[in-house]
């Protein structure tokens, strides 16, 4: 399939970028935003002729408050550049906040931008922020788009300093995956930035800016797949030193030093992920070795994807837990509750006394002498019974030789009882998501999971794969009953499609509900819509956790799991 060299505009991005191409020359910013060649690189101004031309596009005149199809309400301008203007609006029909791009309907790039945005809606990937309409009406063309109030710009994020590798491994993979999926449909971005990335509440990464930014600005590309390869490149680059890897600064970010080339991630900062920092080195040069390993260069974003997939896993941090302070002894627990304040020229003459231990008192040793004659009371007469009884059931087997058999048969008979299938009561429950950011899912609907009504459920949130997006490792529901209890089968009914569960326990010692996975233990597992969990020996426990490992499809490109009903036999 033909490739189509478009891209969408980032509503927010008023910084100025850099060129994605392999020799890293100086490209359009949004301030005079030149046009590209067929190789990607920008065109110089030839006697101001472009500057007369863009200057000849007066960029519509509009106002907060004014209404497009009765509809969409102007709130703020974002960005007024080229002839045309980017909008923070309402949908005043859904009620809901969307981002618009407005130019004149006689504008040069008018029809490319109408054709861009209409391919990337059909595109229909939840990777990308959505094209929401596209439309020509009375002299004015605009692009009605997805707008992402609880995201945050990657430039946010790579302002608070390098991520960890687990943050970066995320970013590239979800990045890659996406835009191998764009190039598929024959649409490419070329302006692959900071500002177009955004991280949800979720820890999902969206793009914004997918067939319409180029169009806006006449951006073209002879290579667009290696463009956009090497933009993510650049961006993971970026992630792991903090730094833009070419000389100038952008973004936000302080460019490499003049004069010395493209440098491996692990010589701008010590501590680079070694595979990581390899990645980026294979996606942005392009021309001849790219590493130490002279490993093959990534030139589209489907070898990039693959090169991520042949990568060993890196796995999420372990939680740390802060050490709680020293224990502080109060001014009334010493003793001087009440007693007046030293002055500072009497402390050296007059030192307080120390309180003498509590059970150095008289009163103290009176206790003391009390609780131990009454320790030694109590020993006395408990062994006393313990040898009576010993001494009565000798009595009882020599007078009744069947007794044993018959006292066998009852503890039988009550061994097999408690294992009979009796119902166990479900006296609170929590959802369970240690990796989450923040680690929660839809508590609100918890309860739904064991009301005793299959008609209502508890619902994660959606993910881009069946794995969780490559997020986390699964997320469950933690069931407490109240005391420790025997757990013979734990039946879970889902919805929406086989779903793939584990079923864990906490020890039988745990005075508390555990905070990580580690605190469970493996007891059984199994899939489909009615799992039936049997432990392969009894097990007891107050603490269950059902836990998620593979999520059902819910709609195309989401992936969601639903719990119906939990309920649990001894």
């Amino acid at each position: 399939m033909a490739e189509r060299s478009t891209a969408a505009v980032d509503v927010a991005d008023n910084s100025g970028d850099e060129p994605l191409a392999a020799q890293a020359d100086k490209a359009t910013t949004d301030g005079a935003a030149q046009s590209q060649d067929a190789a990607g690189k920008p065109t110089p101004d030839k006697g101001g002729e472009r500057k007369s031309a863009e200057s000849s596009i007066a960029t519509p005149e509009l106002h907060s408050g004014h209404k497009l199809a009765r509809r969409y309400r102007l709130e703020e301008c974002i960005t007024r550049l080229d002839g045309f203007s980017s909008w923070r609006a309402v949908d005043e029909k859904l009620r809901r906040a969307v981002g618009v791009h407005l130019l004149p309907a006689d504008h040069a790039r008018a029809r490319s931008v109408l054709a861009a945005a209409r391919s990337a809606a059909l595109l229909g990937d939840p990777r990308f922020v959505q094209v929401l309409d596209a439309v020509e009406e009375n002299d004015l063309v605009y692009v009605v788009h997805e707008w992402l109030p609880d995201a945050t710009e990657l430039t946010t994020l790579l302002s608070m300093g390098p991520m960890e590798p687990h943050a970066a491994y995320q970013l590239v993979d979800q990045l890659a995956q996406a835009m191998a999926a764009a190039h598929r449909e024959g649409l490419a971005h070329l302006r692959l930035t900071p500002g177009a990335v955004l991280r949800t509440s979720t820890g999902q990464y969206r793009i914004r800016g997918l067939a319409v930014n180029a169009a806006l600005r006449g951006i073209t590309a002879e290579r667009p797949q290696r463009t956009d390869t090497e933009a993510v490149g650049a961006l993971l680059y970026a992630a792991l030193t903090q730094r833009w890897p070419y000389e100038n600064d952008a973004h936000g970010l302080s460019g490499l030093p003049k004069g010395v080339g493209l440098l491996p991630p692990d010589q701008v900062r010590a501590g680079v992920h070694r595979g990581l920092a390899e990645l980026a080195m294979r996606a942005l040069v392009n021309d001849g070795a790219t590493a130490s390993r002279q490993e093959p260069p990534c030139t589209t974003p489907d070898e990039l994807a693959k090169a991520i997939a042949a990568m060993p896993r890196i796995r999420p941090p372990e939680p740390t837990f802060a050490a709680p302070p020293d224990y502080q002894r109060t001014t009334y627990q010493q003793g001087s509750y009440g007693r007046s304040a030293i002055r500072p020229g009497l402390a050296a003459t007059q030192p307080v006394p120390a309180p003498p231990a509590p059970l150095e008192t008289r009163a103290g040793k009176v206790l003391k002498w009390g609780v131990a004659a009454l320790l030694i009371a109590a020993l006395g007469l408990g062994s006393w019974q313990v040898a009576n009884e010993l001494i009565q059931r000798g009595r009882d087997r020599v007078d009744d030789p069947g007794t044993s058999q018959v006292d066998d048969k009852k503890n039988a008979g009550k061994d097999t009882a408690a294992g009979s299938g009796k119902p166990v009561a479900i006296v609170g429950a929590v959802d369970f998501d240690p990796l989450g950011q923040p680690p929660s899912e839809k508590p609100a609907e918890i309860v739904n999971s064991y009301d005793g009504d299959p008609g209502t459920s508890w619902s994660t949130n959606w993910y881009a794969s069946p794995d969780f997006g490559r997020l986390k490792d699964g997320l469950g529901i933690i069931l407490d009953l109240g005391k420790v209890q025997q757990v013979g089968k734990v039946d879970v009914t889902f919805m929406g499609g086989t779903t793939s569960v584990e079923l864990r326990t906490a020890p039988e010692s745990a005075l508390s509900r555990p905070t990580t996975s580690a605190g469970f233990d493996k007891v059984a597992e199994g899939s489909g819509t009615n799992v039936a969990l049997k432990p392969g020996k009894p097990v007891r426990s107050r603490y269950v956790l059902v836990w998620l490992t593979d999520l059902p499809p819910s709609s195309p490109g989401k992936f969601q799991g639903q719990v119906a009903e939990i309920k649990i036999t001894s």
